[in-house]
């Protein structure tokens, strides 16, 4: 009796050993190796090269909310800007990734979990008489039901879980801000190449007209002609004006068929299935507000992305670095083991083992470090890629802000010069139509004209392109808390110590 009582105390005291073992293990796991992460500093001008005179951004300004295009006051932009959201499958394709990428974040996150098993398992034997082992058991048949459960868990001394998981959540906001990215760029393309079309419908409607003043022009010319007035000359001068200008408006047709093919795939359409209506470029672009350089890296999402790698990067030099420390694994078994059906889920048939286990790498030849320097050469790579991506940023606005800046100074000139091209032109009909000159002073005027106009309608088209490249770079509208949230394990902050 007494011996029983000191066995039953030494199995008690071993297991609140194993216990406080076990409690010590998991409290050491609020420990995190690995180096704490800061957004790497970059250089951020204090305003834009190209925006003299410019319009500041207020903090009201709402012009470039999610549906930037509505800028435009374009019905039928705003139709086919909703459909991109929907049926491009470039999009379908980013939005994929996405879902990709937060279904690893959610595999990293299991670990923060044990990991149970089951391998219930029935099997009849029979023990040969000549078996060597007891004779008790020689040639007897028995039954063996076993359901057995296994508990495995790897203690997260170092963080390696916490930090696999960080890297995996960076890793899924930078494929949001890419799948933003993607939409942007989508949305940016469906509105140059809508606005290139229509660009080609107002050259089109000038060349008409232009055809209209010319066949005008040619039944003159053939007038004088039979009169004795005007020489054949005239008449085919006046006839290879007008064939000349029908070409080219036939010509339009090609490119505007290819740009209204563009915006049919841009929307997930067979371009057989898709038209654009004819509707002429009038109107001049919008004014738009820019803000000040530093707000271009919460508004960019390819910024984002870059920045949100560099903080994955980080996290996987803390993976790295856990390789220099031991791996403690918590084990535990249990079931039930019975030969007979009837009192396999009783208590005598009970089973369970409980144990703990430290593995640590000794020597393996320079591996681990290698490791540790493969995911530092990998974040410097990321850091070089995020400021690489800021400078891009920041020259696509300045371009774009030269561009619709020159292109409207450009415009007003150009405007001049139609005036002054038409006002010629009068001039040089008046003096053929009272013989001071010939039919080749008005033929030349004409084409200095329309010249002048067809280059107009092009500035307009250019600067419409512009201001769409414009709100592309400086973000459409995007903005940095659009990113999905981080969260934490079981919903509570997990600490971040640096060692």
């Amino acid at each position: 009796m007494f011996r029983e009582k000191k066995i039953g105390d030494e199995g008690a005291r071993r297991a609140r050993c194993l216990g406080l073992l076990t409690v010590a293990v998991l409290h050491l796991s609020g420990c995190v190796v690995g180096p704490k992460y800061h957004v790497p500093p970059t250089s951020i001008p204090p305003a834009y090269k190209e925006d003299k005179n410019w319009k500041a951004a207020q903090p009201n300004d709402q012009n470039l909310g999610g549906n930037w295009w509505t800028i435009f006051q374009d019905s039928q932009l705003d139709a086919l800007e909703q459909q991109v959201n929907v049926s491009n499958q470039n999009l379908k394709a980013a939005e994929a990734q996405y879902q990709q990428a937060r279904a690893a974040l959610r595999y990293y996150r299991a670990d923060y979990y044990p990991t149970v098993t089951a391998g219930p398992a029935a099997s009849r034997m029979r023990v040969s008489e000549n078996n060597p082992g007891s004779p008790s058991l020689r040639g007897t048949t028995y039954n063996d039901f076993v359901v057995p459960f296994d508990f495995s868990y790897q203690a997260d001394v170092w963080g390696r879980v916490r930090r696999s998981v960080e890297a995996a959540r960076e890793q899924a906001q930078a494929s949001a801000a890419d799948l933003a990215t993607v939409k942007l760029s989508l949305q940016a393309d469906l509105a140059v190449d809508y606005f290139a079309a229509r660009t080609l419908d107002a050259e089109e409607q000038l060349l008409n007209s232009t055809v209209k003043q010319y066949e005008e022009a040619l039944d003159l010319n053939l007038s004088r002609f039979h009169g004795g007035v005007a020489s054949e000359v005239d008449v085919e001068q006046a006839r290879t004006q007008l064939q000349t200008t029908q070409a080219a408006a036939i010509d339009v047709g090609v490119l505007r068929a290819q740009y209204e093919h563009a915006v049919a795939i841009l929307i997930g359409k067979p371009p057989a299935d898709f038209s654009v209506p004819q509707l002429p470029l009038t109107a001049p672009p919008p004014d738009l507000p820019v803000s000040v350089p530093s707000r271009l890296l919460e508004r960019r999402p390819d910024i984002a992305a870059a920045e949100r790698r560099v903080a994955a990067a980080n996290a996987q030099i803390g993976v790295a670095k856990t390789a220099y420390y031991p791996i403690i694994n918590l084990g535990a078994a249990g079931g039930f083991e019975s030969s007979s059906i009837t009192t396999l889920l009783q208590g005598p048939s009970g089973l369970w083992s409980f144990g703990l286990s430290a593995a640590e790498t000794v020597f393996d030849v320079g591996r681990r470090r290698a490791l540790n320097d493969q995911a530092r050469a990998a974040y410097d790579y990321q850091v070089a890629a995020y400021r690489e991506s800021v400078l891009s940023g920041f020259q696509e606005v300045e371009d774009s802000l030269a561009g619709v800046r020159i292109l409207e100074q450009e415009a007003k000139v150009q405007d001049e010069a139609v005036v002054a091209a038409q006002h010629s032109l009068d001039l040089s009909v008046t003096r053929y139509k009272g013989g001071v000159t010939s039919y080749l002073e008005v033929t030349v005027a004409q084409s200095a004209a329309l010249a002048d106009e067809v280059a107009a309608v092009n500035i307009l088209g250019r600067r419409m392109a512009s201001t769409v490249l414009l709100i592309q770079a400086l973000g459409g509208g995007w903005d940095r808390s659009s990113l999905p949230p981080r969260p934490e394990c079981c919903g509570r902050l997990v600490s971040s110590t640096s060692r």
